[in-house]
């Protein structure tokens, strides 16, 4: 499901008082490609809801160029809901999830293996709740700037 942040407090009330173990990631998500699944999976397996924040479009474009994203964020987010491992998505428009890591407040703090921990927006709030911070080894050959560079050779952008 789509969730405003209203909306993901009332659920994450629910999943507490379930005991259940929440997950969190986030990023672009522009060209949904095998390694974002990848990760994403890797992600679930770590607990039982898998929270996806889902920067905005305006935020991708301050953070990737006018070029970006390449899907608008309703797309990007239906793309990600389709996903079975995929419990919900909750789209911002900070250039950073930290206030969403705040208000989540996740067991895990998952990121792709091209970040360091030190590095990563939330991981020492994260502690403040005794949350840990994964990061997830990243599928080589697959990034959506590689996408979009190949569709570029072949004439298909």
């Amino acid at each position: 499901m789509l969730y405003s942040k209203n909306e993901i407090k009332t659920k994450l009330q629910i999943w507490r008082e379930a005991s259940k173990i929440i997950v969190f990631t986030n990023g672009c998500f522009d060209l949904l490609h095998k390694g974002h699944k990848s990760l994403l999976q890797a992600a679930k397996n770590l607990g039982d809801i898998l929270i996806v924040g889902l920067n905005s479009d305006a935020s991708v474009r301050i953070l990737k160029g006018d070029n970006r994203p390449i899907e608008t964020q309703e797309k990007r987010a239906h793309k990600l809901l389709k996903l079975e491992f995929v419990n919900g998505v909750c789209i911002f428009e900070d250039q950073t999830p930290r206030e969403l890591i705040k208000l989540i407040r996740p067991n895990f703090l998952v990121k792709g293996g091209d970040y360091k921990k030190s590095k990563i927006v939330g991981s020492r709030t994260i502690k403040k709740w005794n949350g840990k911070v994964r990061i997830v080894p990243l599928l080589k050959g697959y990034s959506t700037s590689s996408i979009i560079k190949k569709n570029k050779r072949e004439g298909l952008v």
